[in-house]
Parts: C-alpha cells; sequence; structure tokens
C-alpha cells in the first residue's frame, strides 16, 4: 500500500479544508448589493457594508440607489470607528449634491464625526477633562454644525446640532481658561489677558465668562494697568458676586496676584521653569454652570 509523502497529505488536507470554506455571494444588480448592504447595516457588520457600497457606487454611479448609498456609507464609516472618512465621504457628497433633498444629513455627520473624531478607547471608558485635551476636533465640528444651521435652520438635525454646539462653546471657552492659567503661571501676562478677552468676544454667556473676567482683572494688575483692572473687577463684581476670587466687600483677593508681579530673576530668565509660582487656576464651573459633571460629554 502506497503512503502519501507528508508534504503532499498536507497539500490535499488544505485543498480539502479551502473547498469546504463557504464563499462570500456575489452580487450582481444594483439592487442586491444595496439590500445586501441595507442587511449588513442592520446586523452592525460596518466593514462588509462599506465594502458593498463601495461596489455599488463603483459600479452603477448613475443609479437608482447611488445617492442614498453614498448616504449610507457616511453612516457606516462613522460606525465603523473611521471618522476621517466618514468627513471626507460626508464632504464629497455636499459638493456633488449641494441641493439634495437629504443633504443637511451630510452636513450634520461631518459635525458628529468631527465631535467623536478624538474620543479613543480611554476616552469611553474613563472620565477625561475634554477642555483640558486637542480641542482641534471640537473646533472642526463646531464648524460644521454652524454651517448646517446657515443653511438648513429648519433641518431636523438642527435641534441636536444646537445642543452639541452648546456642548462644544462651554469646552472651547474652558480651554482658553485653562490656557491663560497656564500663562499666568508662566508670567507671560498679556498673553493670559488676551485669552480672556477672547473669551468674551467669542463665547460670551458661557460658564467661563466669570473666570475670564478674573482671568482679565488679575492680567491688568500684573501688568500694571489698574484703570482697566478696575473697569473688569467692576463687570466681575455686578454680574459675578459670588466669584471665589472677590473678598467680602467686593474687592479683588491681592492673594491671587502672588506679590503683584514681583517674580525672582530666577523665574523670569527661565519663564517660570523654576522659582515657580502657584498658578490661580481660574476654574469655577462647578459654581456656575450647572450642566457640568466630570465627563460633560452628550450622547450621539
Amino acid at each position: 500500500m502506497r503512503v502519501l509523502h507528508p508534504l503532499l497529505l498536507a497539500l490535499v488536507i488544505i485543498l480539502a479544508a479551502c473547498s469546504s470554506t463557504p464563499k462570500e455571494p456575489t452580487y450582481i444588480s444594483e439592487a442586491d448589493l444595496y439590500r445586501a448592504a441595507e442587511a449588513q447595516l442592520q446586523r452592525s457588520q460596518w466593514e462588509a457594508a462599506i465594502k458593498n457600497l463601495q461596489s455599488l457606487e463603483e459600479n452603477f454611479p448613475f443609479g437608482t440607489y447611488a445617492d442614498q448609498a453614498q448616504l449610507e456609507l457616511i453612516y457606516a464609516y462613522y460606525m465603523a470607528g473611521n471618522a476621517d472618512a466618514a468627513i471626507a465621504t460626508a464632504n464629497r457628497f455636499i459638493r456633488l449634491h449641494p441641493q439634495h433633498r437629504n443633504v443637511d444629513y451630510a452636513h450634520y455627520m461631518m459635525g458628529v464625526a468631527a465631535y467623536d473624531k478624538d474620543q479613543g478607547m480611554f476616552q469611553r471608558i474613563l472620565p477625561l477633562d475634554m477642555t483640558r485635551r486637542d480641542v482641534g476636533p471640537a473646533r472642526e465640528s463646531l464648524t460644521y454644525f454652524s454651517q448646517l444651521l446657515n443653511r438648513f435652520p429648519d433641518s431636523p438635525y438642527a435641534p441636536d446640532a444646537r445642543k452639541r454646539m452648546l456642548f462644544l462653546r462651554n469646552v472651547l471657552s474652558r480651554y482658553e481658561i485653562h490656557v491663560a492659567n497656564y500663562y499666568l503661571k508662566r508670567g507671560a501676562y498679556v498673553a493670559a489677558t488676551n485669552r480672556g478677552r477672547y473669551v468674551l468676544e467669542n463665547f460670551p454667556q458661557t460658564p467661563a465668562t466669570p473666570d475670564a473676567l478674573a482671568v482679565m482683572v488679575q492680567g491688568y494688575k500684573l501688568l500694571q494697568m489698574p484703570e482697566a483692572a478696575e473697569q473688569m473687577l467692576a463687570i466681575l463684581r455686578t454680574n459675578y458676586p459670588n466669584h471665589p476670587v472677590l473678598d467680602d466687600k467686593g474687592q479683588f483677593n491681592e492673594a491671587y496676584s502672588y506679590g503683584n508681579g514681583q517674580r525672582s530673576w530666577i523665574s523670569r530668565l527661565t519663564f517660570g521653569l523654576f522659582d515657580k509660582i502657584d498658578p490661580p487656576g481660574f476654574d469655577t464651573r462647578e459654581l456656575y454652570d450647572p450642566q457640568y459633571t466630570r465627563v460633560s460629554r452628550p450622547r450621539s
């Protein structure tokens, strides 16, 4: 009896296994591709749906389901965690179909995808302060939502976009206060004051407004500009009399001035890297922001 060579036997086993592996179905018509993609989206099979929607777009660019397939592809990319591809696909849809009845959805999804772009695994599990992270995606998302509301103020997606924009404005304004605190710590008083002014001019009536005023009061005091400091202090005192920086008489607590800007030569020479002065750390979110939690992130 002949015995097969071990290598030949292994090859026979591999070929048999391959022949028993089920092949992916082949979709010939446009309707077949679209129905398959729809079923895969329903089952959360994002990668398979993306593959079929791409195939539909490539083979039937002017077909009955072409426009809808592009919109479904935006969603599939977003759910697959590929925010950049979702944004690029939505942007392409807007350029190709600026008057489409569902183009507002593409605008909305650009904002949502950018909104979640920086949300990695740890952000979804652990409580992280978004105002201390890179706010580039937040700025991008705010821009996209603004474009949606400017073009389609009555869109069914407008109410959710407004809520997200409110949150994003709070994030961006608070980020500016964190940066201002850092500049105060380093002795960059002009830069700190400019950050406070930026919040007042670009994000008025956000919970960061009282801290922006406090930053400007301190910055002007340290820059030895008493008139400007008193003007900001009067606004702070009138609108936020309970701000922690104010004493019982409504005056600026000089403890926040850290020696009125008198820094040692070591601190000046090293830009605050040595002989450090603790920053004031203006952060009154718990006092002035009723929506504030350790992780303020609305659901998608």
